[in-house]
């Protein structure tokens, strides 16, 4: 049997049964008689049954509406745990996230702040995934993902997290074997390394194009970076990434602004489904690590 009518009406019908007249009712809850009255006629049209006898003295509750109140009773009480529990959780968040990202930024952006992350939000548990491709939310079950570069999905919502330039470095150990370039052309000279999965990563967005073949290629930015920093040979990355690698002259940059920028590989963006409802875990997450990344 299908109740269209709203929880005022039947917390209404409750206060006149524990209240045992219309005009009490009214008065406990602080309204007309004549909205209480209508709110019972609702619930009686709606359930197609008569919940009171009523008479010039009195009121009392017919076989069904006491087997009603019984359940509203628990019913109500059962929506009004549910709404605190859901309060509860807004302000404490808790239960399991998945989070996809690229390895790079994985290792360097996310994991340095994920013990100070669970001391902040105990009951999350978070389920870190790792992929150097872009990933179907919902085929993967994943709540957020880290895209860095241009977005193209008109199905997801996304919140920026920033811009990471893109740089040329390449190690002291290789600047000791080859001489360092001058100027973008010098490029050809040397060995470039790439990316092998995905090949529009190779573009390096420089403000005088040329070619550049890669001399060993890999499959994630975490890959190129190490084998950078052992020395075999120039690379672009993204500034999440060799920051510190710079500070500490692991590596050293190249040709500093010789890239365009802004440009499409440089973006970094939360994204999530739109289907569903920005949950206080995702909110959680967002809010946490925008104010801990370094791009």
């Amino acid at each position: 049997m299908l109740i269209k009518s709203k929880n005022e009406d039947l917390e209404t019908f409750i206060t006149i049964a524990n209240t045992g007249s219309f005009t009490s009712a009214a008065n406990q809850l602080d309204t007309q008689v004549a909205k209480v009255s209508r709110a019972i006629t609702r619930l009686e049209c709606d359930l197609k049954v008569t919940l009171f006898n009523r008479s010039t003295r009195r009121i009392d509750l017919t076989e069904e509406g006491q087997l009603f109140l019984e359940y509203v009773t628990e019913g109500l009480d059962i929506i009004s745990r549910g709404e605190e529990a859901l309060n509860n959780l807004q302000s404490n968040p808790a239960g399991k996230l998945r989070v996809d990202a690229a390895s790079p930024f994985l290792y360097h952006q996310l994991i340095p702040y994920i013990e100070d992350f669970q001391l902040a939000y105990p009951g999350i548990t978070l389920e870190l995934l790792s992929n150097e491709s872009i990933v179907d939310l919902i085929e993967k079950k994943t709540d957020i993902a880290i895209r860095i570069g241009k977005l193209s999905d008109s199905n997801l919502y996304a919140k920026k997290l920033g811009l990471s330039k893109l740089r040329i470095v390449a190690s002291p150990r290789y600047l000791n074997k080859k001489e360092a370039p001058t100027c973008i052309d010098d490029l050809k000279e040397h060995q470039i390394i790439g990316f092998a999965d995905s090949p529009k990563l190779n573009n390096w967005f420089l403000k005088d194009p040329i070619s550049l073949k890669p001399s060993i290629t890999a499959s994630s930015g975490e890959a190129i970076r190490q084998l950078c920093i052992n020395g075999n040979g120039i690379a672009v990355l993204s500034d999440f990434m060799v920051k510190k690698d710079i500070e500490k002259q692991v590596l050293v940059e190249i040709l500093p602004n010789s890239i365009l920028s802004p440009n499409p590989r440089e973006d970094v963006h939360a994204v999530y489904n739109k289907n569903s409802v920005l949950s206080s875990r995702i909110s959680a997450f967002i809010d946490f690590f925008s104010t801990k990344i370094s791009l």
